[in-house]
C-alpha cells in the first residue's frame, strides 16, 4: 500500500511516501524550489517521492494531510471574535488567504496532484496536527512503547501534548491549548531580539550562552504562570500575536527596557541576556512536562517532535537529568515531519497494521537520508556538459583524499548519497572542515556561510569515539543533543568569564576549538558505518591521518538559502563562496581549477535573510 503524506500552506511544506509501513522517501519542497521555508504545495517533493518509489500516478492508495484546516480556521475565527475589534487588521490579512486557498485543501490537493501527473486516490485523511507530530516521533523510534511529548507553536488548538505509544497505536492523553504556547513564547523572544520568527529560533539558542539569566524573574513574574506539571498560562497583555501584527507589544518592550532590536543591527548585552533567560525558562518547562509525562504514562522512554524539540540544548539537559532512561527525537521535528507522521497514521491506525521495532536500538529513519541521490554517471555527464574540471577518485582513495585536504585547513563542500530530511545536514549535503583549526569558525561564518560571527558549528564524530570528546555516552545521529566538551580538553574556562563577546568568539576554548561553543558545549552528531558508510569513512580517514575522529559539519548552503539538493545547487554555492574544494559523489573539484564564475546580478538578492 502506497501512502503519500503532505504538509503544506504554513511553512516548510514537505512530502513523504510510506509503502507497507516502510519509509521510502521524504523531502522538503524548499530543496527543490530553492525558496527557504517554502510553504506552497510540495509539487516537486511529491514528484520526487513518486519517482523514488518507482510508482506511477494511478498507484497511490491514500493521501494524508498533516492537520485539519477547518479546525484551524475555527480557532482563528474564535480568536478574532474574542478580541474584536482589536485584531481586525490581522484578521483581514488572514481571511483572503483562507477563503482562497486553505479552506479548499482537498480540491487544492487534487489539482496539485494532477499537475504532478498523479491520480487522486479514493482515500484522503486529515489527522490532527499534534497527532501527526506524535506519530512521526513514535513510529520510527526504536521503542515498542513510549511516552510522547509534542511541543510547538500551535496546531489546530493544541500547543503542547502528552501522548502514549504502544505497539502500533498512539493516543493523546493531555494537551495545552492556544494561546498558551511555549513555541510562541520562544518565538516572541526571537522576534524581540531581532531574528526572524519560524527560522531564527536556533540563532536565539546559539546566542544564549553569551548572556546571563538576568530576566528569568521578570519572565516568571510578568509573562508566565508555570505549574508543577509543566502546564502554564501566558499573560496575554504582553503579546501581540493574538490581536496584532507583531509577536510582542509596547508593554513587553517596556518590561525589557526598550523596543525590539532591529534586524541586522548590533547585538547588545540585553539581547544576550534575554536569549539566556528564555532558554533557562524553556528548559524548566520541558523538564516539568517530561516528568509529568513519565508519571502519567509510566514509560521508561520518551519520543519528541514539534518545533521546540529542535532545541537541542533543552534536549541535552533532559537527557542529562535522566527523567527518562532514554529519549528519541524525530530529526524532522518541525512541520515537515508532520507529512511523514500523517502517512504513518494511515498505515498503523487506519489500516490497523502492526509495527516492527528493530531490537538493536536503531530507528527506522534510515539515518534521515531519505532524499534524492545522484549517481556518478549523472554527475560526470553534468560536469562534462558544463566544462567543469574534476578528478574522479577511486573508492580506495576517496576518503583519504578528502581527509587530506581538510587536514590542510581547506573547507570542503560535500554532496554524496541521499539528501537529508529535516533541518540538519548529516554528511549528505554538508560543508566540512578541520575541528582542530582555531580559525575555522570565523572563516566558515564570514567567508562561507555569510552569517553572524557568534553562530557555533557542530561536530561529526565517530560514534565509538563520542565519549572521548564529550560528556555523552550514547549515539546522537541527528545532531539534536548538546553535550559538554570533555573538561580535560578545555582551555581558559575561568578566563572566558572576563572576556567581551568579540574576544569570547575568537577565544581558543579546547583542542577542538572550531566546534567548541562559548559555553564549552557542542551540538553533537555521531556517525555509524551502517547508516552512512562513506561519511564514516571520511572521518575515519581523518582520524588515521591526524589522530582526531571528529570534524566540523555545517549545512551546505549560505545564509538565507535552503540546503543544496543537486550537483548544480552545490556547484553554484561552491563558486559563490570562498570554499576551497567541492566533492560531488566520487568527483573532487578544486576552486583554482574552475572557470571564472559570473552572474548577472548579486545572488544575495535571491535570498530572504533569516
Amino acid at each position: 500500500m502506497n501512502i503519500l503524506g503532505i504538509s503544506a500552506y504554513y511553512h516548510d511544506s514537505a512530502a513523504a511516501l510510506v509503502r507497507d509501513g516502510k519509509i521510502v522517501a521524504a523531502a522538503q519542497e524548499e530543496r527543490f524550489s530553492r525558496k527557504k521555508h517554502d510553504a506552497r504545495f510540495p509539487v516537486n517533493a511529491v514528484r520526487y517521492c513518486m519517482a523514488e518509489a518507482g510508482i506511477h500516478g494511478h498507484e497511490l492508495d491514500a493521501i494524508a494531510f498533516y492537520d485539519k484546516p477547518v479546525l484551524k480556521f475555527a480557532r482563528i475565527l474564535e480568536t478574532y471574535l474574542s478580541t474584536a475589534p482589536k485584531g481586525l487588521q490581522s484578521f483581514m490579512m488572514a481571511l483572503p488567504l483562507w477563503m482562497k486557498e486553505k479552506l479548499w485543501i482537498p480540491l487544492k490537493i487534487e489539482d496539485s496532484l494532477a499537475e504532478c501527473g498523479v491520480d487522486m486516490p479514493k482515500s484522503l485523511y486529515f489527522p490532527e496536527h499534534h497527532e501527526s507530530h506524535a506519530a512521526s516521533a513514535f513510529y520510527p523510534s526504536p521503542y515498542q512503547s513510549a511516552a510522547i511529548l509534542t511541543v510547538d507553536g500551535v496546531g489546530e488548538w493544541a500547543t503542547s501534548t502528552i501522548g502514549h505509544g504502544q505497539d502500533h497505536k498512539i493516543s493523546i492523553l493531555q494537551e495545552l491549548r492556544f494561546p498558551h504556547s511555549l513555541g510562541l513564547l520562544y518565538s516572541a523572544f526571537t522576534y524581540f531580539t531581532g531574528f526572524k520568527v519560524n527560522s531564527g529560533e536556533y540563532k536565539l539558542m546559539g546566542l544564549a550562552p553569551y548572556g546571563e539569566p538576568t530576566y528569568v524573574n521578570e519572565i516568571y513574574e510578568h509573562l508566565i504562570d508555570l505549574r508543577e506539571d509543566g502546564s502554564f498560562r501566558l499573560n496575554l497583555d504582553y503579546f501581540g500575536y493574538i490581536d496584532g501584527l507583531t509577536m510582542t507589544n509596547d508593554r513587553f518592550a517596556k518590561l525589557f527596557g526598550g523596543p525590539p532590536r532591529g534586524a541586522e543591527s548590533e547585538i547588545g548585552e540585553r539581547e544576550m541576556n534575554l536569549a539566556r533567560s528564555i532558554q533557562v525558562v524553556t528548559e524548566e518547562i520541558i523538564l516539568r512536562m517530561a516528568r509529568h509525562a513519565r508519571e502519567l504514562t509510566g514509560e521508561r522512554y520518551l519520543c519528541m517532535a514539534g518545533g521546540v524539540a529542535l532545541n537541542c540544548v533543552a534536549n541535552g539537559r533532559l537527557l542529562q537529568e535522566k527523567v527518562f532512561d532514554d529519549i528519541w527525537i524525530q530529526p524532522a521535528a518541525g512541520d515537515a515531519g508532520g507529512a511523514l507522521g500523517a502517512a504513518q497514521i494511515v498505515w498503523h491506525m487506519v489500516e490497523d497494521k502492526p509495527r516492527t521495532v528493530s531490537g538493536n536500538g536503531r530507528d527506522s529513519m534510515e539515518g534521515a537520508y531519505l532524499g534524492p541521490n545522484f549517481e556518478d554517471d549523472e554527475i560526470e555527464a553534468w560536469l562534462n556538459k558544463n566544462g567543469y574540471p574534476a578528478r574522479k577518485l577511486s573508492e580506495a582513495e576517496w576518503a583519504p583524499a578528502i581527509a587530506k585536504v581538510m587536514a590542510e585547513e581547506n573547507v570542503v563542500g560535500l554532496l554524496q548519497g541521499r539528501m537529508e530530511f529535516g533541518p540538519r545536514a548529516l554528511g549528505g549535503r554538508s560543508i566540512i572542515g578541520d575541528a582542530r583549526s582555531p580559525k575555522m569558525q570565523s572563516v566558515m561564518n564570514l567567508k562561507i556561510k555569510y552569517r553572524e560571527s557568534f553562530r557555533p558549528f557542530a561536530p561529526s564524530c565517530l560514534e565509538e569515539r563520542v565519549s572521548d570528546y564529550f560528556e555523552l555516552d550514547e549515539p546522537s545521529p541527528y545532531m539534536l543533543l548538546v553535550a559538554p566538551v570533555k573538561r580535560e580538553r578545555c582551555i581558559g574556562l575561568e578566563e572566558s568569564k572576563t572576556l567581551s563577546i568579540r574576544e569570547r568568539i575568537n577565544q581558543i576554548r579546547s583542542d577542538i576549538p572550531a566546534i567548541t561553543h562559548v559555553d564549552y558545549s557542542a551540538r553533537v552528531q555521531t556517525v555509524h558505518p551502517d547508516t552512512n558508510p562513506r561519511y564514516y569513512a571520511i572521518i575515519k580517514a581523518f582520524e588515521e591521518l591526524t589522530g582526531y575522529g571528529i570534524i566540523i559539519n555545517t549545512s551546505f548552503n549560505v545564509r538565507g538559502e535552503p540546503i543544496v539538493c543537486t550537483p548544480e545547487d552545490a556547484y553554484r554555492c561552491f563558486m559563490r563562496t570562498e570554499m576551497d574544494v567541492l566533492v560531488l559523489g566520487s568527483f573532487l573539484l578544486t576552486k583554482a581549477d574552475q572557470p571564472a564564475w559570473q552572474e548577472e546580478k548579486d545572488w544575495r538578492e535571491d535570498f530572504v535573510l533569516d
